[in-house]
């Protein structure tokens, strides 16, 4: 009875994880999401003063990076996002990073760890423009890939990996 009851448990534990996994999957599919309403017309106050407004990167494939400074994975994954910037600009792409944080921590980290990406102050309001583009769980880090058509063409909640980046090159290119 027992040795039944444990058989039991297993499956029942086993199909909970794979429709949480394809939950996620299902949520985080690219083609179930368009842009929200007035995406483009989005603004964001830059750390350095003035704005950075989504419609100026318009027409062109773009990387949104949702980070925050007190995210040991966001900070992580900085330099990957720079130098994908740094070898792709060519080719037209952007990588913004959206700070999700206040804007003095954000100020402080670039005077120590200046970043060669446009950043913009998303403050707390940048969770729930993220939760617009899919991250519905909120968590940093956060990526959006758009391709210069405007579609979302992938979407990824954690940190990122350099074989994910080239397979978004390939895919978008």
């Amino acid at each position: 009875m027992k040795r039944r009851n444990l058989v039991l448990a297993g499956a029942v534990g086993a199909a909970a994880a794979a429709a949480g996994i394809g939950a996620a999957w299902w949520r985080l599919r690219p083609e179930e999401l368009p842009l929200p309403p007035g995406f483009w017309q989005t603004r964001f106050e830059k750390p350095e003063g003035g704005e950075l407004v989504l419609a100026n990167y318009r027409g062109k494939p773009l990387v949104l990076n949702f980070w925050a400074t007190w995210c040991p994975p966001c900070i992580t994954e900085l330099p990957l996002l720079e130098r994908f910037q740094r070898e792709q600009q060519g080719r037209g792409w952007t990588v913004l990073a959206l700070a999700v944080d206040s804007p003095t921590p954000v100020r402080e980290f670039l005077l120590k760890r200046p970043l060669a990406l446009p950043v913009g102050l998303a403050g707390l309001d940048g969770i729930e423009f993220g939760r617009s583009l899919g991250n519905t769980q909120g968590g940093l880090p956060f990526t959006v890939v758009l391709g210069s058509d405007g579609t979302v063409r992938s979407r990824k909640l954690g940190a990122l990996k350099e074989p994910e980046l080239q397979a978004w090159i390939a895919a978008i290119a």
